[in-house]
């Protein structure tokens, strides 16, 4: 009886996960650089003459009293902008549900492990790091989460010649990871609960689903429902940001005849740059502002909070990674693809450990007030180090794959009178046959 051949962890792609895949890589680039200069801009407001100025625009408040949202410009930031931000993770998720990666349990079982193991280890270690009197158990959530567009634009510096199917795992690991946050956001920071709200909020996102599937897709009709159940969806009592996952995965994700892509791909493509490239970074901006001083130094030394967020970042996402990876290859016949190694999973964790956006998001609702400086300032802290570690390793890693190529690209000298049979391909330029998924030959018998 023929064992049937264990498959490969990070081996195939579905066609709409490469497409994705290329679109992620063109814009979230654009995107990370954007956030990373609206990072930058929100230090230097906070900490030079005009931070008077950024406190005073953040504080400012606009907006209707009705439904609650009278709102300050960084609470529009955060609730309102971060909503688009959230509509996009909700339409990876229903195209990565129905036609991606999560599609079939074989290729979704690595990255939902790995999520998991990237969330429950660092709250581990985030909570061990509170356990004293000094501690706040509260912000156990705070180092759950992944910046995709971060990590993305710190792997397309350094990752040219890493293998797409890793790219892809950290892009899948990644939406896995934003369910699981917004699951905790909407258990675990939902207040003053109203059903009546929360009731309208849900009819209004039911009616967004069935006009997109009678084929009303026009934004002036879609747009008002959208924006009514996002605004119901605030006065409930959950996050705002709920309704736009809850948008996303109304829409559908099957292409129907006629069409080249489904219109969750569509709208993906549409609304991913306005996310990457606006939403994100003015959100940034807003919530990144805190002064760096001799005061704010020394609570991060000795606040355990910033040890449990900064312990959870960069060392418990790429712990938890690769222990829940490892025991997915160890308890199953899933193994690592040829050509990968546990390196490059590594180096996708400590990726991972870039929390930034959803960090600061939970941050700033777990803590409010209180701790809400030396939490910003451990976040970014800890991104910091788990951008540099990542990058390093993975530049290691994307120098070997680069003279891997290189070796398997130089011609093969043979006598002239036979060519070279596929096992000999490898080994005549010092690479495993294996490695390159050339099988070795049997021994030749004679005549």
């Amino acid at each position: 009886m023929t064992s049937k051949p264990a498959s490969r962890l990070f081996s195939r792609l579905t066609p709409s996960t490469e497409r994705t895949l290329v679109d992620v890589l063109r814009t979230e680039r654009a995107g990370g650089i954007l956030l990373l200069i609206g990072t930058v801009a929100a230090l230097i407001f906070a900490n030079t003459g005009l931070q008077g100025f950024y406190e005073n625009l953040s504080e400012f408040t606009i907006g209707p009293h009705a439904l609650h949202l009278d709102l300050s410009i960084a609470d529009w930031a955060k609730d309102g902008l971060l909503a688009i931000f959230f509509f996009v993770v909700g339409l990876e998720l229903k195209r990565e549900i129905v036609a991606g990666e999560l599609r079939k349990p074989s290729t979704a079982i690595v990255p939902i492990v790995a999520a998991v193991g990237g969330m429950a280890v660092p709250a581990l270690l985030y909570v061990l790091s509170n356990l004293g009197p000094d501690g706040s158990l509260q912000g156990w959530a705070v180092p759950t989460a992944t910046d995709i567009a971060f990590a993305i634009a710190v792997l397309a510096v350094v990752g040219k010649w890493l293998p797409n199917a890793l790219r892809a795992f950290l892009l899948t690991l990644a939406v896995v990871d934003d369910l699981l946050a917004i699951i905790i956001i909407a258990v675990f920071f939902s207040s003053d609960l109203s059903f009546l709200w929360l009731g309208a909020a849900i009819a209004c996102i039911v009616a967004f689903g069935l006009l997109i599937r009678k084929g009303w897709a026009s934004p002036f009709l879609l747009f008002p429902i959208a924006f009514a159940a996002w605004a119901f969806m605030h006065a409930s009592g959950i996050h705002a940001t709920i309704a736009g996952v809850a948008l996303g995965m109304m829409v559908p994700a099957v292409a129907r005849a006629g069409e080249r892509t489904s219109l969750a791909e569509h709208w993906e493509h549409v609304w991913r740059p306005v996310s990457a490239a606006v939403a994100v970074p003015i959100f940034a901006f807003f919530a990144a502002g805190v002064t760096i001083n001799a005061d704010a130094v020394s609570d991060l030394v000795s606040s355990p909070v910033a040890h449990g967020v900064i312990l959870g970042l960069v060392v418990g996402k790429p712990l938890g990674i690769v222990l829940a990876t490892w025991l997915v290859a160890t308890f199953t016949r899933a193994q690592l693809d040829r050509g990968l190694s546990w390196l490059d999973v590594t180096g996708m964790g400590l990726l991972a450990g870039i929390g930034f956006t959803v960090s600061l998001l939970i941050g700033d609702l777990a803590f409010g007030g209180e701790n809400a400086e030396v939490v910003k300032l451990s976040v970014l802290t800890a991104s910091v180090l788990a951008a540099a570690l990542g990058a390093g390793l993975l530049g290691a890693r994307d120098r070997f794959y680069r003279r891997l190529y290189e070796r398997r690209s130089t011609p093969v000298p043979l006598p002239a009178n036979r060519m070279a049979k596929p096992h000999e391909l490898g080994k005549s330029v010092g690479v495993d046959p294996a490695e390159v998924g050339i099988e070795e030959a049997p021994e030749e018998k004679g005549h």
